[in-house]
């Protein structure tokens, strides 16, 4: 088993910050080459500590703040406008990146990109969803409106 720090959010294993015990096949091919996390050490206990005040300083500052963006974000739904086909197939698919550019052009405010996650690839147009995580225990349901560019 190796004991590794995580330094991004990692599905089912825990947060950015957080020191955890893994197998040593899932720590050398994949969370350490990802850049997901860092072997543990002795003197890594401060960067734990830097890790989870970068991580406090973009997490929202009150549970207020993460409500009221939640409420904003599932109000309607958010329009990208994507180069497309003519049967409606994307070229390429739709980033994460995409997403933000589009909910701060609608002027909703800013979310960061690692805390989206797509259901499943977008790479058609339509109606699709993804899930914002604001806080821990805020996560806001977005409907996207992919169109096609003129």
């Amino acid at each position: 088993m190796s004991k590794l720090i995580l330094t991004s959010e990692v599905t089912g294993l825990g947060s950015a910050g957080d020191v955890v015990e893994v197998k040593n096949g899932y720590a050398r091919n994949y969370l350490i080459p990802q850049g997901f996390a860092v072997a543990w050490s002795r003197g890594g206990e401060k960067q734990v500590d830097q890790i989870k005040a970068a991580r406090a300083a973009r997490e929202l500052a009150t549970l207020e703040e993460a409500q009221d963006l939640k409420a904003k974000l599932e109000a309607a739904p958010i329009k990208l406008s994507v180069k497309a086909g003519r049967e409606g197939r994307l070229f390429g698919s739709v980033k994460t990146a995409d997403i933000v550019a589009a909910v701060e052009a609608a002027g909703l405010g800013s979310i960061d990109k690692q805390n989206i996650e797509l259901a499943a690839p977008v790479k058609a147009t339509g109606r699709h969803e993804a899930s914002v995580r604001l806080r821990e225990d805020v996560v806001a349901a977005l409907q996207l409106e992919v169109v096609a560019a003129k």
